[in-house]
C-alpha cells in the first residue's frame, strides 16, 4: 500500500509542514501526539494531518490544544482494508457499512466524519463531501484543493514532487 501523510501547522506568518511516518500507528493518540508535537514546535495550537492512500481514499485530521482530534474520511469503507483508516474510524466512532459481495461497478464512496473541520480555513463541509464523492477526483487532487484553500497548497505540492 502506498500512503502519503503530512502534517501542517501555521507558525504565525505562514504554514509549515513535513511528511509524517504513520506506519506503526496503533491508536489515534499516536497520531495526535505526532500532530501536537509538530504544532507546539511551531508555536501553534492548530495542526492538520493530510493522508492519502493508493489513490483510493483520503483522510484529514485536525488537532487543537484544547480538544480531541477531529477526523474526516473520504470513504469509511476502507477501514476494513487499511490499518490507519481503521484507527481513525474507530477513534471517531464512524460506522463502517457492510460491503456487498458483487462483481461489477464499484459503489460510490461513503464519506464519514466531521466534514466541517475546515470551515474556518475556507472549505465548507459540503465542498469537502463533494471532493469525496465527485466522480473522477483523485484523493491527491482533493487534498491539493484543501491545502490551496487553507493557504499551504504550494507547500504540499513541493512535498509531493
Amino acid at each position: 500500500m502506498s500512503t502519503f501523510a503530512a502534517v501542517f501547522a501555521p507558525d504565525g506568518k505562514a504554514w509549515r509542514g513535513t511528511e509524517a511516518e504513520l506506519g506503526d500507528v496503533e491508536a489515534v493518540d499516536d497520531v495526535a501526539d505526532v500532530m501536537i508535537d509538530f504544532a507546539a514546535e511551531r508555536g501553534s495550537d492548530l495542526c492538520l494531518l493530510l493522508v492519502e492512500a493508493d489513490d483510493e481514499w483520503f483522510a484529514i485530521v485536525r488537532t487543537e490544544e484544547s480538544g480531541e482530534p477531529r477526523i474526516y474520511l473520504s470513504d469509511v469503507r476502507v477501514a476494513d482494508d487499511h490499518p490507519l483508516a481503521r484507527v481513525l474510524s474507530e477513534a471517531s466512532g464512524l460506522s463502517v457499512p457492510e460491503q456487498p459481495e458483487s462483481a461489477g461497478a464499484r459503489p460510490a464512496p461513503a464519506p464519514e466524519g466531521d466534514a466541517d473541520l475546515l470551515t474556518d480555513l475556507g472549505m465548507t463541509g459540503d465542498e469537502l463531501r463533494s471532493l469525496s464523492t465527485g466522480g473522477g477526483v483523485l484523493p491527491g487532487d482533493a487534498l491539493a484543493a484543501v491545502a490551496e484553500r487553507a493557504g499551504f497548497g504550494e507547500l504540499l505540492d513541493d512535498m509531493r514532487l
